[in-house]
């Protein structure tokens, strides 16, 4: 589910100018708070399993297994250390993960319109519009 385009995203823009504002901007600042937990989770991973970092040209599954055997050491270490240096390091809730990809660029959108079929897009674009008001719900704003 891609963010709305040519609306604020980054989190660094909602410190400055405040909350969001549209109901836009608040799947935006949510999909970027989201997509920014996600990308330290991976960091963690690619710093303690350099194989993910430079992964070499294996097959599709290969590569699904190999995330997923790292992801479940990594999760048994997690559980058995609970001081886990590298958690420390990427657990900074204010740490932003560069934007790496620029969300109002057209090679974001069109990346997805090679996948999905029309009607997935439809479909994820109505779901998109209808997260905000479940957002409102949860925080009762």
């Amino acid at each position: 589910m891609t963010p709305y385009r040519n609306t604020r995203y980054w989190l660094r823009d909602f410190r400055r100018g405040g909350r969001p504002r549209t109901k836009k901007e608040k799947f935006n600042q949510a999909h970027s708070q989201l997509r920014n937990v996600i990308e330290r989770a991976f960091g963690v991973l690619k710093a303690r399993f350099p194989i993910l970092d430079k992964m070499r040209r294996f097959s599709f599954t290969t590569q699904k297994y190999l995330v997923v055997a790292t992801m479940a050491i990594h999760n048994f270490l997690r559980r058995i250390r609970l001081n886990d240096e590298l958690f420390r390091r990427f657990e900074d809730v204010g740490l932003e993960v560069s934007n790496t990809i620029e969300m109002n660029s057209e090679s974001a959108t069109s990346a997805t319109q090679h996948v999905f079929r029309p009607q997935d897009q439809t479909f994820m674009h109505q779901l998109r519009d209808q997260v905000p008001n479940e957002l409102d719900l949860l925080v009762g704003v």
